[in-house]
């Protein structure tokens, strides 16, 4: 059999044992599904929908559901827009992103593979944006900029 004809079979071998895991999963769930009730039953309800989150719906990680809760229950405002704790979650996160990427590059630089708390330090304090926003923080354990300044430094003896 010449490379081709092998590479074939071997493929079709494969989508066998494919379709065999996936019909063997499908009548097995199947079967777990068609539970009896008892009692009164489900009152003509059909079948449980799946809840999708707001976060899933936004596309984002921080949990905008809980972000609205503590909105609403913080009484910052009488109303509140549909749109407000999603917005509020996707700045959140996208905050959250850039520390994180800024400070594992710190531990990188470092030579760590965890980043503590005196990379965060490391990462604002050397990102102008950042440290405008975070200029009043203080950062537990996270130390200070090395720096020393130029007249403590021993003067150069020319020669």
């Amino acid at each position: 059999l010449s490379s081709v004809e092998k590479l074939e079979i071997q493929q079709s071998n494969n989508n066998n044992n494919d379709n065999f895991f996936y019909k063997k999963h499908v009548q097995s769930s199947a079967k777990t599904t068609k539970k009896k009730m008892s009692g009164k039953g489900k009152g003509g309800r059909g079948e449980k929908k799946s809840t999708t989150t707001a976060s899933a719906k936004a596309g984002l990680q921080f949990p905008v559901g809980r972000i609205r809760r503590y909105l609403r229950q913080g009484k910052y405002a009488t109303r509140m827009g549909a749109g407000a704790p999603v917005y509020l979650a996707a700045v959140l996160e996208y905050l959250c992103a850039e520390i994180l990427e800024l400070a594992g590059n710190a531990a990188r630089d470092n030579k760590k593979s965890r980043i503590v708390p005196r990379h965060i330090t490391l990462a604002v304090k050397n990102d102008e944006e950042l440290n405008k926003l975070l200029g009043g923080v203080t950062i537990a354990s996270g130390g200070v900029l090395p720096n020393i300044h130029a007249v403590l430094l021993p003067k150069k003896s020319s020669k």
